[in-house]
């Protein structure tokens, strides 16, 4: 009895460490928390690295669609809904507001102001209103990616933030030319509020690479100017002004406002003797791109043996093969690895294993490495071992809201041609579904934001829980996880074209409302089914945690 009792004193004790193991290992995991560990970075490792977007023009993409694309990194809001199109009688506004990227639902107007109004138009379109606008029913798309630029152009005062300059041109335009016009115009005449922002911007036939600054703090008002991803190409914003040299006598390739100049003059931002480019006039930096940029083109045209040592990179490349959207999905997982930028490269430990019968020792990557470590987490290795790891702000990180890649079809008709490939929380972990261009009605979830509270019936909690404990033990669950991103992907690849053929069928037949409902029904389909999984794979890891693994 005594020996049993023991047994079972040591059994509970067992239990007990397993309990608080796994609880300081789900802490470890909630500390991956998008923004926290991300607030202490400098200035270029937070503020000015928000967002990558990845253009691929119709002659680049294996099918013909036009790309453009969006990853929401930072603590945006999360919701989203399809804003219906809308008919307004005559001499009627519309109000412009300012604080729309915190909210928690599409009601919710605390710490939300108007900034002015301007003139309704009599008809607006219907679009995917996210925290950055994306997509209408007319396949036009807009991706974004904050570029800075110096303080000295900003102006607050100003009317327009990015966030509704998109809005408005998705609401009143159906091409790629015609939104940039609009967006100059609204900028020229009301002006541009916050830092320098880029933003891509696609139809059926073109994407364009639009950037635009305020002009100083005294003027209401804007600088922008657009260029063209050349027929065949690809190109890349990630954060840096990318546009060089303005060549206005090609229209087919180049837009701006009339005044790039005379305000970089006025500011002092050009000498008016050195070959004006516009991202070494306002950009604020040496050289208009870091490893993202250069990373990716590189990715996609090894053959053009691009190096971090170029003082500048191409604005655009030919990719060496055709770029297919599951290409683009991959990219938006990179973390580099296996790459001289990868984090993990350094964290490794001893491991034992048997070889013809001899215990033999090798060095291999510690399971619990991932490439989305807090600041806290890196602060430890580099304390334990100077320089273990070196921050590299990754195409995939655990800050991230949503994001999309938008196909855009033009041999389709728009309410199946604009394809908007969605996935809430990391990129780098989480499957994606489909929202089509004529999809009318979102799931109810989807107009829930979970970034101010945990709230386990939104979407993006949905994945945030196993995505979070996936990285506890990342070396160990990546495989699996990657499998069931594959998977889903496979599937929904399948599933649409399945999906395209009925709902072209039935519009042919002139049964609209038919086609329409299959739409909707496939978003909420493959949420519901993704989210089932990702449940799963929630509590595979649990038990995991639990067994120490």
């Amino acid at each position: 009895m005594p020996f049993l009792a023991i047994f079972a004193r040591k059994q509970i004790s067992k239990r007990k460490m397993k309990q608080r193991t796994a609880l300081l290992l789900l802490a470890s995991a909630l500390m991956a928390w998008p923004w926290r560990g991300v607030a202490q970075q400098s200035h270029d490792e937070h503020f000015g690295q928000s967002c990558t977007s990845i253009m691929v023009s119709k002659g680049a993409s294996t099918d013909g669609s036009v790309i453009t694309s969006h990853s929401c990194d930072g603590r945006y809001r999360t919701w989203l809904t399809v804003e219906p199109a809308r008919d307004y009688p005559r001499d009627t506004v519309t109000a412009i507001y300012k604080g729309l990227l915190k909210t928690e639902t599409p009601y919710d107007h605390r710490n939300v102001t108007q900034a002015g109004t301007i003139p309704q138009v009599g008809h607006v379109y219907a679009f995917l209103n996210t925290a950055y606008p994306c997509l209408n029913e007319h396949q036009l798309a807009i991706g974004e990616t904050t570029i800075v630029g110096a303080d000295t152009l900003v102006n607050p005062k100003a009317m327009f933030l990015v966030e509704e300059l998109q809005r408005i041109a998705l609401q009143r335009c159906t091409t790629a030319r015609e939104a940039i016009k609009l967006i100059g115009q609204l900028i020229e005449q009301y002006g541009y509020a916050d830092y320098g922002e880029c933003l891509t911007i696609a139809d059926k036939n073109e994407v364009w690479h639009l950037e635009m600054f305020g002009e100083g703090p005294d003027r209401i008002g804007g600088v922008w100017a657009a260029q063209r991803i050349p027929e065949g190409h690809v190109g890349v914003s990630a954060n840096i002004s990318r546009i060089g040299e303005l060549r206005t006598d090609d229209p087919e390739h180049f837009m701006a406002s009339a005044n790039v100049q005379d305000v970089a003059k006025r500011l002092g931002l050009w000498d008016g003797k050195q070959p004006f480019k516009f991202w070494k006039a306002f950009g604020d930096r040496k050289k208009p791109f870091m490893v993202r940029e250069y990373f990716i083109l590189n990715k996609l045209a090894p053959s053009l043996k691009l190096s971090m040592d170029m003082a500048e990179l191409p604005f655009s490349v030919k990719p060496d093969k055709k770029v297919s959207v599951h290409d683009v999905m991959a990219l938006y997982r990179e973390t580099y690895e296996g790459t001289p930028y990868d984090m993990t490269q350094n964290l490794k430990v001893e491991q034992q294993r048997t070889v013809n019968g001899k215990k033999v020792k090798e060095m291999v990557k510690s399971p619990t490495a991932n490439p989305w470590l807090t600041t806290e987490t890196r602060n430890l290795y580099n304390a334990l071992k100077p320089n273990a790891v070196t921050f590299q702000r990754t195409v995939a990180v655990a800050w991230c809201s949503y994001s999309h890649i938008i196909q855009l079809r033009s041999w389709l008709p728009d309410q199946l041609g604009g394809l908007a490939w969605f996935s809430f929380d990391n990129p780098g972990q989480s499957p994606r579904i489909p929202i089509y261009s004529g999809c009318t009605q979102l799931p109810p979830s989807f107009a829930l934001c979970g970034q101010k509270q945990y709230r386990p019936e939104t979407p993006l909690w949905s994945y945030r829980r196993a995505n979070r404990l996936a990285t506890v033990q990342w070396q160990s669950t990546k495989q699996g996880m990657l499998d069931e991103v594959a998977h889903f992907e496979r599937m929904v690849a399948d599933g649409t074209a399945q999906l395209e053929r009925t709902v072209a069928q039935l519009m042919a037949d002139g049964k609209a409302d038919e086609a329409t409902a299959l739409i909707n029904r496939y978003t909420r389909d493959m949420l519901h089914q993704t989210s089932a999984r990702w449940a799963e794979l929630e509590a595979e890891y649990w038990h995991n945690l639990w067994r120490g693994f």
